[in-house]
């Protein structure tokens, strides 16, 4: 498999970015490269770098129809979002301004944004991918515990001032006798 030299000094090029290479796969394309421009079978090329021969090819036509910079890949596309990006802010709107009666919670928490983009927006997430898009949303799936409406806070302190104390100090005498913390 021979690729004719595309510019002037691609091989001395191609042999600085070998020693210059730390990710092993990078390295190992500009070697196919390299191989190939001297003159080596695809074949043998796969053999010595442990590849398919498909992946000696798609690299040597990369090179042949891109040069040395068509050699790093593009960042794959990865999977369309579930919630369309029109609805996301209209989502973080929703969150942001917390539960309404029909929710039925005084907080909305994961499983509520589930059921929220499921009834509303029309789009399943799993409890994982919620918290996930909370988090590029810029919105915080943590939050201090909540408070009812009706609690009273000064009765609550009046009766943590008059409380008997939970646990009180004993005297060595109150300790049954063979007891292990004796």
């Amino acid at each position: 498999m021979y690729i004719r030299e595309r510019m002037p000094g691609d091989l001395d090029r191609l042999a600085r970015l070998i020693r210059r290479e730390r990710d092993a796969k990078q390295r190992d394309r500009y070697r196919m490269v390299l191989l190939a421009l001297r003159g080596e079978e695809k074949a043998r090329i796969a053999e010595l770098l442990g590849v398919a021969k498909s992946t000696v090819e798609k690299w040597a036509y990369a090179y042949r129809d891109g040069g040395t910079d068509a050699l790093v890949p593009g960042k794959a596309p990865g999977a369309a979002p579930k919630l369309a990006p029109e609805l996301q802010e209209a989502f973080r709107r929703r969150m942001l301004e917390g539960p309404r009666p029909e929710d039925g919670v005084c907080a909305l928490r994961g499983k509520d944004a589930v059921r929220i983009l499921r009834a509303e927006f029309d789009a399943e997430y799993s409890l994982t991918g919620v918290y996930k898009l909370l988090h590029r949303l810029g919105l915080s799936c943590l939050s201090p515990r909540p408070r009812h409406e009706k609690s009273d806070t000064a009765a609550m302190e009046a009766f943590r001032a008059s409380a008997p104390l939970l646990s009180t100090e004993c005297d060595a005498s109150t300790l049954a006798s063979g007891s292990a913390s004796s």
